[in-house]
């Protein structure tokens, strides 16, 4: 009896300590990424898509198999016959039919080749398009991830400057009743600290909305709960900053699946022209039925002296069998006059072919500009953040002279806040530009070929 309750008590203890794992998970940008490609509602209906095509595919392949066809029918005949006798008489007739029919196409101007080969190239751009689509997701994530980031280190800094904060008002409470400065300083210096506080909320404010934001990402409900891991992005100058923006451009232009996609969709495009060609062409097919009839009425005949004679019908398969009828054969169709709809409709495949090439050409154009200006971006974005460095570097210096010269009076509370105040703005500027610079070299090395996931 003493064992229930301890198996109860234990069974507990697991389910409270799981729970309070789950609550505790920190998620590494991997698995966010990885997350977010299985549930992100744009890849999930590419992946449709891509369901579509490949049913597509299916169609296309059946195009190539017979028709086969069954048909079956009773009919009723109800109403006023002249019988075998030439009297007129209401009379009900049954009848059941059957048949069994096929056809198969023997030429139809290549066009169920062409249209499989075409199911074939546009599974092959779906695919193209759910890993497009995978891109853009990883790079989305990978900024909202970086933000938290961003935005974690920036509330530090911003508590750790309350703390020094709070040690130089207990400091200037010395002073004052040492009489080294005035009261007026003290409430400056109290006034600096509330200060502080107020920053340190909106800090807190801007970190729970980008972990709101990198949540709705990646469709999670419980974003309150929803946490990132403490992950380490080394500033190093990545090995693709040593490249030229052109040598980026050739390999991104053979490489990147928006090209892929574009040229893929090109593809498709002038097979339709193809396709639409083929109407041009005569169709030969060969077909083959099957045809019996049953009937449930008496058969009527004349026997030798004139008299009429009634028989029952025959068994019913006997009269399948022996009612059976064949008819098979060749239609060939040769199309001459139309209304220009088969015109009309190359015309149209021609006309999404120029689409397609101008698409491409605009991608290959966006993708070279978009190259450049990430180039650019990143090396502008490490200049930045080394000045930003060297910056508070000195402002750190700048800092700490005032603080001597205001704890023996030389400058007044004023001058001190101010140089305190541009410290922490330079701190703020290099968390800033350290984290710019590594999401712009995170899509220079996209760009480049790395993947988001072999990017840490």
């Amino acid at each position: 009896m003493r064992s229930k309750p301890t198996a109860i008590y234990i069974l507990m203890f697991f389910l409270l300590t799981g729970y309070m794992h789950a609550q505790q998970k920190k998620w590494t940008l991997r698995e966010c990424v990885e997350y977010a490609l299985k549930n992100n509602i744009s890849v999930r209906q590419a992946e449709l898509d891509l369901k579509l095509n490949q049913i597509d595919k299916k169609d296309a392949l059946g195009n190539f198999l017979p028709n086969a066809n069954f048909s079956a029918g009773h009919s009723w005949n109800i109403g006023l016959i002249r019988n075998f006798s030439g009297i007129l008489q209401q009379q009900t007739t049954q009848f059941t039919t059957g048949g069994l029919s096929t056809n198969v196409d023997i030429f139809k101007g290549l066009q169920n080749q062409r249209t499989n080969q075409r199911a074939r190239l546009a599974i092959i751009a779906g695919k193209y398009n759910i890993t497009k689509m995978q891109e853009d997701v990883a790079l989305n994530v990978a900024n909202a991830y970086l933000q938290i980031l961003f935005n974690r280190e920036n509330l530090k800094v911003q508590n750790e400057q309350l703390e020094v904060d709070l040690q130089q008002l207990e400091r200037s409470k010395e002073l004052l009743e040492g009489g080294v400065i005035p009261r007026g300083d003290l409430l400056d210096i109290e006034a600096t600290v509330a200060a502080d506080r107020q920053r340190i909320i909106d800090a807190e404010n801007q970190l729970l909305l980008s972990r709101l934001s990198l949540a709705q990402l990646l469709q999670i409900e419980d974003f309150q709960n929803f946490d990132i891991a403490d992950e380490e992005f080394s500033k190093e100058d990545s090995e693709v900053l040593v490249q030229t923006p052109e040598t980026i451009y050739n390999k991104a232009k053979d490489e990147q699946t928006v090209i892929k996609l574009a040229r893929a969709n090109l593809e498709v495009a002038e097979q339709d022209v193809k396709i639409a060609k083929s109407a041009y062409q005569p169709t030969l097919q060969g077909f083959y039925s099957l045809d019996t009839r049953v009937t449930y009425d008496d058969y009527t005949s004349f026997g030798e002296d004139g008299q009429i004679i009634s028989q029952s019908p025959p068994p019913f398969w006997n009269q399948v069998w022996d009612n059976k009828g064949h008819s098979f054969g060749f239609q060939l169709s040769i199309p001459i006059l139309n209304g220009f709809a088969v015109r009309n409709s190359v015309e149209r495949a021609k006309v999404a072919v120029e689409r397609s090439k101008l698409a491409l050409e605009q991608q290959e154009l966006d993708l070279e500009r978009n190259i450049y200006t990430a180039y650019t971006d990143a090396i502008g974005a490490l200049k930045a953040y080394d000045a930003a460095v060297a910056a508070s570097d000195a402002r750190r210096q700048s800092l700490d002279y005032a603080r001597e010269r205001y704890d023996v009076g030389l400058i007044n509370v004023f001058d001190f806040n101010q140089a305190q105040t541009l410290s922490v703005n330079a701190q703020s500027d290099v968390l800033r530009a350290k984290y710019d610079f590594i999401f712009r070299v995170k899509i220079l090395e996209f760009y480049f070929g790395i993947p988001i996931l072999e990017q840490q």
